[in-house]
């Protein structure tokens, strides 16, 4: 608004805007509902094994002990993790609410931005996820100032304001600084790993044709869809994974219990 106020053209920016902010909400929408499934699962998952280990196992734990026949490794590894838990978890609750609250408090610091801005790109598949959500991001922003005859500085300032990762804005900041030394939007850009050489070569293509906002729709639109892709994508294969994974977890624990009360039953 800011920047359509200095351009005398108030009236243009505030269209532009309700588009960029509808496409926006929709691609940011979509990338956070997909996360919300295997986030759920896990919580899930760790619910089951906590309740497993502090409530069925210690019931069980006596009859193995009566018993006298040797316990497998892998069962004794169960039950100690299950004794520690029923001796312990106050404290582990205590201990992961703590770092929570620190971490919590870190990720709202300079270094600590950055290194949640880190993480998020770097995890396997949703880093690459985040990736193209920020790309597209960076490209729908470029595309509405620039179509809103806001000045390339500007909307490379603004851009790197709203881009919500600290890894991408200080590329935006180095690139503002290069452009302001002369340099083309396309060589400014460059000068950062983050910014693929795709998005490179089709902003240097709209700075010599004379539509870089044009080119830059084109861009956001190409990452929009990509995001949209891999959405789909990890949807469709998250719930099978989790269910794999959720099996073979209960499972395991299920078998280093059962086995030993099945030969017990057997050898009377």
């Amino acid at each position: 608004v800011r920047s359509g106020e200095e351009s005398g053209k108030i009236d243009q920016t505030f269209s532009f805007l309700a588009d960029y902010l509808e496409r926006t909400y929709e691609v940011t929408a979509k990338a956070k509902n997909a996360l919300i499934y295997p986030i759920f699962v896990v919580i899930t998952f760790i619910g089951v094994l906590v309740l497993m280990l502090t409530t069925v196992i210690p019931s069980v734990k006596d009859i193995l002990a009566q018993s006298g026949q040797a316990i497998p490794v892998y069962t004794r590894i169960i039950l100690g993790i299950s004794s520690f838990f029923v001796s312990y978890g106050w404290l582990l609750l205590i201990a992961v609410a703590v770092g929570g609250l620190f971490f919590w408090r870190f990720a709202r610091t300079p270094a600590g931005k950055v290194f949640t801005s880190q993480l998020k790109i770097r995890i396997p598949y949703i880093g690459s996820l985040f990736k193209k959500l920020y790309l597209s991001r960076i490209a729908d922003n470029l595309h509405t100032q620039l179509s809103a005859a806001i000045p390339i500085i500007k909307a490379l300032e603004i851009t790197g304001e709203v881009v919500d990762n600290a890894v991408y804005e200080d590329a935006l900041k180095l690139a503002v600084e290069a452009v302001k030394g002369g340099s083309s939007i396309a060589n400014a850009l460059s000068q950062s790993p983050v910014i693929p050489g795709i998005m490179i070569q089709m902003v240097k293509v709209g700075e010599e044709a004379g539509e870089l906002a044009k080119i830059l729709e084109t861009v956001a639109r190409f990452y929009r869809r990509e995001v949209g892709n891999a959405v789909d994508t990890l949807v469709s294969l998250i719930e099978p994974i989790m269910i794999v994974l959720l099996g073979l977890g209960v499972g395991t624990l299920m078998a280093a219990v059962l086995l030993p009360i099945y030969n017990l039953a057997a050898a009377i």
